[in-house]
């Protein structure tokens, strides 16, 4: 490889020709080291017929983009391999991805193709005194580490880290296209069609009330309890993972990383303790209420109010107060 730069590169993730969220948060705060590090922050996009999507990414000083049938759908080879190309020619001193399903997949191979180290589930990264620290969380978010990056790395940044805002830009910036890569033609693993979950439930990301359950909820039976707290504040019922997995509710109502990104006016989190998965998929919400027995849970770092208490204890209390308020 050649002599490493201080570029820092952003992973421009993007679905159903619409860039993610988080890839801006990433511009932003790319934007800022870059400029701590001297150097130019370029977005990487990667796709097929993704022209469109490069002028939406003016924070970047540059777009380098490439585009292949093979890179229509994200499978970790094919975008690996391209990014592998790329950095072989300009060698980043930083490469971030969103900590999502996706980005981790990324973030992951391309460290062992590399051989550069990556540090997931990062919730801050800054320069100082011209040292790069990233700030990991572990154990649902119990645990914080500081690690130096000393050349080059590979960072998975949380989603809600930093403010999307910093990272728009109306303005268009200079793109570079440069050739897919003679690996792409090896690569198996291919997208055959994208399923998507049936229509006919609520959409939860349009929803201005979300009451959400978590582990406290304990068994089906009791999801009635918040199902009337959610009726009488006009919402709906969402949930985290371990309930969707449980069957209790539809994979369409799931919050976090591998379900739905919400941003309601009110976030109502019962007994959820508030794994990075989870928070990455609601931390955008307006007001965030959370109810939980533990006050170490990492829902209180990113709740307005908290209430160290039974949630079997808080919704009746709650209901109650509602339906006098509506009765008086």
């Amino acid at each position: 490889m050649s002599a490493p730069s201080k570029d820092v590169w952003v992973y421009v993730e993007h679905m159903a020709g619409a860039v993610a969220p988080h890839t801006y948060e990433l511009l932003g705060r790319g934007r800022e080291l870059a400029q701590a590090l001297g150097e130019r922050l370029v977005a990487v996009l990667l796709g097929h017929e993704v022209a469109g999507l490069a002028r939406t990414l003016g924070a970047a000083d540059l777009v380098l983009q490439v585009e292949h049938a093979r890179l229509g759908s994200f499978t970790p080879d094919a975008h690996a391999r391209t990014v592998l190309a790329l950095a072989e020619r300009a060698s980043p001193r930083l490469v971030l991805c969103g900590a999502t399903s996706a980005g981790v997949d990324l973030a992951a191979l391309l460290s062992a193709l590399m051989q550069i180290p990556m540090v997931a589930n990062v919730r801050a990264v800054q320069v100082e005194d011209g040292r790069l620290v990233a700030t990991s969380q572990l154990c649902g978010g119990k645990l914080l580490c500081d690690v130096e990056i000393p050349e080059r790395g590979i960072l998975a940044i949380l989603a809600g880290a930093y403010p999307a805002e910093a990272g728009m830009a109306t303005r268009e910036p200079p793109v570079e296209t440069a050739a897919p890569p003679a690996a792409l033609e090896q690569v198996g693993a291919q997208v055959v069609r994208l399923l998507e979950p049936a229509g006919g439930d609520v959409d939860i990301t349009k929803v201005p009330v979300l009451i959400a359950v978590g582990r406290g909820i304990q068994r089906k039976e009791n999801l009635p309890l918040a199902e009337e707290l959610a009726a009488l504040l006009g919402g709906a019922v969402c949930a985290s993972r371990p309930v969707i997995d449980q069957g209790w509710l539809p994979l369409s109502r799931q919050v976090g990383k591998s379900g739905m990104t919400v941003k309601p006016g009110l976030y109502l989190a019962l007994g959820i303790s508030g794994a990075p998965e989870h928070l990455e998929g609601m931390r955008g919400a307006e007001l965030i209420v959370a109810v939980n027995t533990d006050p170490a849970a990492p829902i209180f770092t990113v709740a307005h109010y908290g209430v160290v208490a039974d949630m079997f204890e808080i919704i009746p209390a709650l209901a109650a107060q509602l339906k006098a308020k509506k009765a008086a």
